[in-house]
């Protein structure tokens, strides 16, 4: 090859060589630009909270006390429904465990058949909802102590079962100035001896003095204890009926249920949302899910939050899938 051809063909491919680069320039932009957005795209994954959906046992009350449904057949329906979080109510096997008044072995047996149950469809245990078995905030420090030592069971059965809370009402006096004493020290007598089977103690907003969220945060406060918290509901605020009971007659005076929700977060160890018509898009018509879980959300609340249906419109099984769909579509 001359010394002319040489020079040409060194030209070309020094011609071949910036376009090259050109292109690759063009295909490959900056790598800096690449790893910061992907730097932005995993911090908003890392700081996005993980929420998952439970089903609160409560959304078959009628199914079990009037269609006769097996509550043990809990963690069987409620993997069929797509759920893997389970969180029971004591109140629906009281027929069996009353009948036992309650004996060890009774409790025994209702913890070893609940965990097969739940061991055979790969459920997750979270909590038990405790009814009935004294009122905690009773002024009667005698009485109080009883109603506590009652609840000494329920611990233990939740931390048999895997559970990680059981969830408690504040019922006893309707007088804010006997009631915030009064549920502080009850709580702090069963957070005790629940402490050390690694349980907590978490108070619903279910009636009464404890539907006030301000009042019950001021308790949360006033307790002190990491075991102690709250499970906030989206629908029970009423904090007066007419009748001067906690569940019953009409409901005369509610508190906001946005501003509970929120005032009631920071204590939260699970989130129960509650329930009761749809309207034809799949939307709650008398609490705004979206506005609930974004304030769930803004709280960095990560774990799970529940269905809890408890409408008449629709069957419970409807109601139940409904509320998850709702859900669903929101987190996502």
């Amino acid at each position: 090859m001359n010394k002319r051809s040489l020079a040409q063909n060194s030209i070309l491919s020094l011609i071949a060589i910036a376009l090259l680069g050109i292109y690759s320039c063009k295909q490959n932009p900056k790598t800096e630009n690449t790893e910061e957005t992907t730097a932005e795209v995993v911090a908003v994954e890392e700081t996005k909270p993980d929420i998952k959906i439970s089903l609160a046992q409560w959304s078959m009350h009628k199914m079990i006390f009037e269609e006769g449904v097996d509550p043990y057949t809990f963690a069987e329906k409620a993997n069929k429904w797509g759920f893997d979080g389970l969180e029971y109510v004591s109140a629906l096997y009281y027929k069996e465990l009353q009948a036992a008044n309650f004996s060890e072995e009774a409790m025994n047996n209702w913890v070893a058949k609940s965990k097969a149950e739940s061991d055979k469809y790969g459920m997750t245990n979270l909590l038990i909802m405790v009814d009935g078995q004294g009122d905690i905030a009773v002024e009667d420090a005698a009485k109080r102590k009883e109603a506590v030592e009652n609840h000494y069971k329920w611990v233990d059965a939740a931390a048999a079962l895997g559970c990680h809370s059981i969830r408690v009402n504040l019922n006893g006096s309707m007088d804010p100035e006997v009631w915030t004493p009064s549920s502080v020290d009850g709580l702090t007598q069963l957070a005790t001896y629940a402490k050390d089977k690694n349980i907590n103690i978490i108070v619903e907003n279910h009636g009464g003095p404890s539907s006030n969220a301000k009042m019950l945060a001021e308790v949360m406060d006033k307790v002190g204890m990491d075991n102690v918290g709250t499970l906030p509901d989206f629908g029970n605020f009423c904090i007066k009926r007419e009748a001067g009971d906690y569940y019953s007659s009409k409901c005369v005076e509610e508190y906001d249920k946005y501003k509970g929700v929120e005032e009631l977060m920071p204590y939260a160890k699970g989130v129960s949302c509650k329930s009761f018509d749809f309207d034809a898009e799949g939307n709650e018509t008398t609490i705004d899910f979206e506005r609930m879980l974004k304030i769930v959300e803004d709280a960095g609340f990560s774990g799970y939050v529940d269905v809890e249906y408890e409408g008449s419109e629709l069957s419970e099984e409807e109601g139940i899938l409904a509320t998850k769909k709702l859900l669903e579509r929101i987190l996502e």
